[in-house]
């Protein structure tokens, strides 16, 4: 893999990591991670992954578990406008699927509002990778027609969601982020 530092200065890649596994990148993902001069990674992206960037690329954890956020998200909006006026090619590596509960689209707003160019990078998300590796089909012609992804969590901190349309039959349901609503959503 070349790992000259050949991308466009003054961009910004979103790129989704997958669940953590190196192996599972795309190809464009890994060489990105390669060739940025600048990461702002999240909590789940693993060392492994970390190891392929550049050992000179600036490398900006910004990180969030419950109740505490490293930056919070307007300042992660900012720093990679800012990172990319530096003249700087970006990667903003994401755990899972940028825009799957990843804040990618809120990212994408702010570099969009700013003139700054982007492009993303799908990534596994952790409900796919999880269930796959574990051997647990999100859907299945005979169990599950659908799959639905919900928040644990509202912005506003509360489960207030529609449980009448979650709670259906024939579709399998994934929880991002609920440990700490776990009571609440198994008694909906």
């Amino acid at each position: 893999m070349e790992t000259q530092k050949t991308l466009e200065a003054g961009k910004v890649w979103l790129i989704g990591a997958g669940p953590g596994d190196p192996d599972l990148l795309t190809v464009k993902a890994a060489r990105l991670i390669a060739q940025a001069d600048a990461l702002v990674f999240d909590h789940l992206v693993g060392d492994g992954i970390m190891d392929l960037a550049r050992a000179d690329a600036r490398r900006i954890y910004a990180g969030k578990e419950a109740s505490n956020h490293t930056l919070p998200q307007a300042s992660i909006n900012n720093l990679l406008v800012e990172l990319a006026r530096e003249g700087l090619s970006v990667v903003r590596l994401k755990g899972g699927d940028p825009f799957i509960f990843g804040r990618g689209g809120e990212e994408l707003e702010a570099l969009a509002a700013s003139g700054i160019p982007f492009e993303v990078v799908p990534g596994i998300t952790a409900a796919a990778g999880c269930a796959a590796y574990s051997g647990f089909p999100l859907t299945h012609r005979d169990h599950a027609q659908a799959v639905t992804f919900v928040t644990g969590h509202l912005k506003d901190g509360t489960v207030n969601l529609d449980w009448p349309a979650i709670a259906r039959p024939c579709q399998t349901i994934v929880f991002y982020m609920g440990i700490g609503a776990a009571g609440e959503i198994c008694r909906q």
